[in-house]
């Protein structure tokens, strides 16, 4: 299969699904009860998905692993929602991070901070 036959990975397909319940929200969806309750309760699953990722990165073994894991992809998944509730495409995030590579993060944090002193 070609590069340009190949698949959608995994986050591409995600976003498109979440895009479209956006488009088409079906009223008995989780995705489309976050869009219905906007930033706030989006916001708050965030929060609370980063939350029980960092405590699951603290557990020892192959299950904590596991768990982790299992988090980390929870977050994921609701920070996509809050992306496609802001009409950001995955690709701008991608094409963000390509950005800073070959930027010392410390030089692009002390760049931000310069912006904001400036105001």
């Amino acid at each position: 299969m070609s590069q340009s036959q190949a698949m959608p990975s995994a986050f591409a397909q995600l976003m498109a699904t979440i895009e479209d319940r956006k488009a088409h929200p079906p009223e008995r969806s989780y995705t489309t009860s976050l869009f219905q309750g906007g930033v706030e309760k989006i916001g708050r699953k965030i929060l609370e998905e980063a939350n029980e990722m960092i405590e699951a990165a603290g557990e020892p073994g192959d299950e904590g692993r596991s768990h982790f894991i299992y988090e980390t992809a929870d977050l994921i998944y609701h920070v996509f929602v809050m992306l496609g509730h802001q009409g950001v495409k995955l690709e701008e995030i991608e094409a963000e991070l390509g950005r800073r590579f070959g930027v010392s993060g410390l030089d692009e944090k002390a760049a931000r901070n310069q912006k904001g002193d400036a105001k």
